[in-house]
């Protein structure tokens, strides 16, 4: 999981350096973090639906 981690912010920083300008920088920061961020939600929702439909047996 380390080593998947330290890839992705190789190929941020690549990018970085590469970038046009500001917002060409922005851009590639949220979409390099935001596929973790809504797999995190999904898996919440996951969490939170399991748990609510336990309490209810």
């Amino acid at each position: 999981m380390r080593l998947v981690f330290l890839l992705i912010q190789v190929d941020i920083e690549k990018k970085m350096q590469e970038a046009p300008d500001s917002s060409y920088e922005i851009g590639v920061v949220i979409g390099s973090y935001l596929p973790f961020v809504v797999l995190a939600g999904v898996a919440y929702a996951i969490y939170y639906f399991n748990k609510k439909k336990r309490g209810t047996e």
